[in-house]
């Protein structure tokens, strides 16, 4: 079943692009990076919902990470409204990005990545405090990590716009992934946008999504069970002690 609106919405970002005023120099990170590189070069149309996979430093956390940042997000997670920072890590690659809307999009947006979500999750505890109500039941921090992310979604699924997710998965139990699932399900149907790199195959299964596999050479689009992450997956749950037997 694939969970598109009967009437599909106007997208937030119905494109990227390199930004022609500000061009990124191809021999420095992250425009060196394959995926990056031919983003930049060629430009990418973006569905209603697309998934990235990839090995580490494939470029799938710098690309949803400029996404988010472009589009006016805190690069260290929330909405438009999240003003917390710590230590800048960001790649810069939004200051050479340009997002193409659609008209009558909604502008709202939520950025939740794996790095960072623990401080995002404190900023909001902190604002609750501070606001005088202590002991409100978005006091995050007080859960496990888990119990807290799934929280935040839920609290906030009834906004309308872009949700850009990074290694969602690193905060989730087989169950809270299936949830996960569920709750984007839940977005797109409701005519939000969703963005995620993740290295689960559960996330990666994501119905209707476009699957955009990133390596070496650059982004492929692929079928769920062509990914070298399912298929790395089967074959080591299928039989775990060939892997681990080269391990000592």
């Amino acid at each position: 079943m694939v969970y598109y609106p009967q009437r599909p919405a106007p997208l937030p970002v119905r494109r990227i692009e390199e930004l022609g005023i500000n061009p990124a120099a191809r021999n420095t990170w992250p425009a060196d990076i394959p995926a990056v590189r031919e983003v930049l070069d060629h430009g990418l149309d973006l569905p209603q919902l697309t998934v990235l996979v990839g090995e580490n430093g494939s470029g799938k956390s710098t690309l949803v990470e400029a996404i988010a940042e472009a589009y006016g997000l805190n690069p260290e997670g929330g909405t438009h409204h999240s003003m917390h920072h710590t230590q800048r890590t960001e790649s810069g690659l939004a200051e050479n990005m340009k997002l193409i809307r659609e008209g009558g999009a909604p502008k709202n947006g939520v950025f939740l990545r794996a790095e960072t979500m623990h401080g995002h999750l404190a900023y909001l505890d902190d604002i609750s405090l501070d606001s005088g109500r202590p002991g409100r039941p978005d006091q995050f921090n007080f859960q496990s990590h888990g119990e807290s992310f799934v929280e935040f979604v839920t609290g906030r699924a009834g906004m309308r716009g872009l949700w850009v997710f990074d290694e969602a998965e690193s905060a989730l139990s087989f169950n809270g992934c299936l949830l996960l699932l569920a709750q984007i399900a839940d977005l797109l149907e409701r005519g939000s946008q969703v963005i995620m790199a993740t290295h689960s195959p559960l996330l990666a299964s994501a119905p209707g999504a476009m699957i955009l596999e990133l390596d070496e050479t650059g982004l492929h689009r692929r079928d769920y069970d062509d990914l070298a992450l399912v298929q790395n997956w089967r074959r080591f749950l299928g039989d775990p002690d060939s892997y681990l037997r080269h391990l000592s």
